[in-house]
């Protein structure tokens, strides 16, 4: 089954596609763009009022949509937000004790070996005759 995440992402971007295809068919008031679109023609389907009423209830339609699935996407987001952020990641405190730490308690040392530090740790180099 489809996560909720993954059908409101597909309804936003269907109704981001639907709003730009139907902006840029709708005529305009004074550049007449909308005819080479065939609104002319289109005003007998559509009634006496032409196509205007009718693609301008459509694309408020689908701006509404776009702008609900907009925030139903903000408000997953955030969910997934709070749930991840109390699953697993460390508590601020925590990181500056750990971060005050020196990094010398960090690595392991083998029984019988001192802490690193004196000049007996570094192995001496080989005579060359």
């Amino acid at each position: 089954m489809l996560e909720t995440e993954t059908i409101v992402v597909v309804f936003h971007l269907l109704a981001a596609l639907g709003v730009v295809v139907l902006v840029l068919i709708q005529q305009g008031k004074g550049a007449e763009a909308g005819a080479s679109f065939g609104s002319g023609a289109s005003a007998t389907v559509f009634g006496s009022q032409g196509s205007s009423t009718f693609l301008s209830r459509v694309t408020a339609i689908l701006a509404t949509a776009f702008f609900l699935t907009s925030l139903g996407l903000g408000f997953l987001a955030k969910e997934k937000a709070d749930l991840l952020s109390g699953a697993g990641l460390p508590d601020p405190a925590a990181l500056e004790v750990q971060l005050k730490k020196p990094a010398a308690e960090d690595v392991p040392v083998l029984e019988g070996q001192g802490a690193a530090g004196g000049a007996a740790d570094v192995p001496q180099a080989p005579e060359q005759k």
